[in-house]
């Protein structure tokens, strides 16, 4: 295994807008669509309903597992890279990583208060990375998430930044990524790269390397502001 390898699987798993969550009961298993967003440790988190089959389950089990699902290289659905994840889910009350989960998923903020909705966190175990067809390495815990610590302290202070003083390099970057043009701001960072809000659309800007320090955000944004601006230019002539 490789830092590449871990960085990738690390992408894969923050960049997903949705993924399969396989639980169990009695031995049967059972698998559904969830929307997940990550915390800043790489935990995986989930707003799930008590009416929900497989929060039921969790609730009895919470050991389980998570599929991650990129885009396929090919025609081919096995060329998709993809990660699946083991761990032990458990319901939590926190209200920042509530917040980031809807930054993440603005939409839900139409039943973010519903009584019967809970947040639940998911603790990696390992990973399994299949980067393509027959291309498939093993991750422990430690290589999901290190070096985090840094951004994830700073993050609050990256964010406010960037968008009380640069609303137009995020603007630009935006744009670059295919959103259409608006006042986007940035609604959170991590040390494989950061999201973009407006309204209820995300963009996920990946880094194209870890950033594990607020010096290393900084050159990551200046970069993709520089190319984005660069990008438009040229799209012009």
């Amino acid at each position: 295994m490789t830092e590449d390898t871990a960085f990738q699987a690390r992408q894969l798993i923050r960049a997903a807008r949705s993924a399969t969550l396989a639980t169990q009961a009695d031995g049967q298993p059972f698998a559904a669509l969830v929307t997940p967003a990550t915390a800043p440790d790489l935990s995986v988190l989930l707003w799930l309903s008590t009416l929900s089959e497989h929060t039921r389950q969790l609730g009895r089990e919470g050991r389980c597992a998570l599929l991650f699902t990129g885009e396929a290289e090919t025609a081919n659905p096995q060329t998709a890279p993809r990660v699946t994840l083991t761990g032990v889910a458990e319901r939590i009350e926190d209200a920042a990583l509530k917040a980031r989960w809807l930054a993440r998923h603005p939409y839900a903020a139409l039943y973010a208060d519903f009584s019967d909705f809970a947040l639940w966190r998911v603790r990696p175990g390992a990973a399994l990375l299949v980067g393509g067809f027959a291309r498939a390495t093993r991750l422990r815990a430690e290589a999901l998430a290190p070096g985090h610590e840094a951004v994830a302290a700073a993050e609050a202070g990256i964010l406010a930044h960037v968008n009380q003083d640069h609303a137009d390099a995020v603007r630009a970057i935006a744009a670059a990524l295919g959103g259409a043009d608006g006042p986007w701001r940035l609604s959170a960072v991590d040390p494989e790269g950061c999201d973009l809000l407006l309204g209820e659309a995300v963009l996920r800007l990946p880094f194209a390397a870890p950033a594990r320090s607020p010096d290393a955000v900084r050159a990551a944004l200046v970069r993709a502001a520089r190319e984005a601006r660069l990008s438009r230019g040229g799209a012009g002539r």
